[in-house]
Parts: structure tokens; sequence; C-alpha cells
């Protein structure tokens, strides 16, 4: 496991690639806009937390990468996105697509007019 969480990174290290043993990331209160794609190569993941970062919508969770590189993580149980500012398109095209719990915050209701 490896506990990053409440650092303001960014971006990860590519070197996260060479911990082909790691089964759990907390990414959680970190200021993450895009999905971090080292973490794509990192076969053994079964748990990442992104909880409570900036990643918005569906151009900056899956590209880079795509949603087939997390789709194809065998391994991977779990991925918490919630408190990110996640829009509904990214709800309605992910949860078909990954055999993975997404977890997201419940949608606010939209204010009437």
């Amino acid at each position: 496991e490896l506990n990053l969480a409440g650092n303001y990174l960014h971006r990860l290290p590519e070197e996260l690639t060479s911990l082909p043993h790691l089964r759990a990331i907390d990414l959680s209160r970190n200021r993450f806009r895009r999905f971090p794609e080292p973490l794509t190569a990192v076969t053994a993941l079964e748990t990442i937390n992104l909880e409570e970062n900036e990643i918005a919508g569906e151009k900056d969770l899956f590209l880079p990468p795509p949603l087939e590189k997390l789709a194809a993580m065998a391994s991977l149980r779990s991925l918490n996105l919630r408190e990110n500012p996640v829009g509904p398109e990214v709800r309605l095209l992910v949860r078909p697509l990954v055999p993975f719990d997404l977890l997201l915050s419940p949608e606010e209701p939209v204010p009437e007019a």
C-alpha cells in the first residue's frame, strides 16, 4: 500500500510503474485534474482512492488514459472519485463499461430556474 494523501500532488512519476506488487494507493486530497496515467501500468492495483481531487469531466478523466486502459486493469476492484467535480456525462459513459466499483458523490439536484 502507498499513502500519498494530502500532499498537493498534481502528477505522479513514471517510476511508480516499477512497483509491480502495489495493491492499493491513496491519492485523496491532492490536486489531480486528470486521472494519473502511470497507475494504469501497475497491474496489481486493486484499489485507487482519488477522493477530493479536481478531476472534472470526460476529457479530464479519461484522456489520457483512455477508458479502455482502466477497464483492462484486471485486478482493479475499486476506483474512488468521490468529492471530484465529475459531470453527469462521465456517469453515463463509465458505469456500463467498467468491471470494478466506481465510487462517485451523489449528483447535486439541478436548481429550478
